[in-house]
């Protein structure tokens, strides 16, 4: 069995008004949650019982975007790309995240 967990990568420091961007990390964090729970289901059989982590946060013009962080088979990546392709999150290009200012 594969352990599957997504994690919704938060900005704080972009808080141009605290309402909005309350609602955005709630949807953020809903929409990590859907996705997880659909994994779990399609990847309840999958035999290797590998982990799987996936990043999700919003890019620069607040499209969802995502990345997987962890070693995973193709088959894996390949179901997980399909399934974000069809809710029209985009491929995280060039992660930065241990990039500090």
């Amino acid at each position: 069995m594969t352990t599957i967990t997504v994690v919704p990568i938060i900005d704080f420091e972009a808080r141009p008004k605290a309402p909005l961007t309350r609602m955005m990390n709630e949807r953020l964090e809903g929409f990590a949650a859907d996705l997880q729970a659909y994994l779990d289901k399609q990847l309840l059989e999958s035999p290797d019982g590998g982990d799987l982590v996936i990043y999700m946060s919003y890019n620069s013009n607040y499209a969802i975007r995502w990345t997987i962080v962890s070693d995973v088979p193709a088959y894996i990546a390949e179901v997980v790309a399909d399934k974000c392709a069809k809710l029209g999150y985009i491929a995280w290009k060039g992660i930065d995240l241990y990039k500090f200012k």
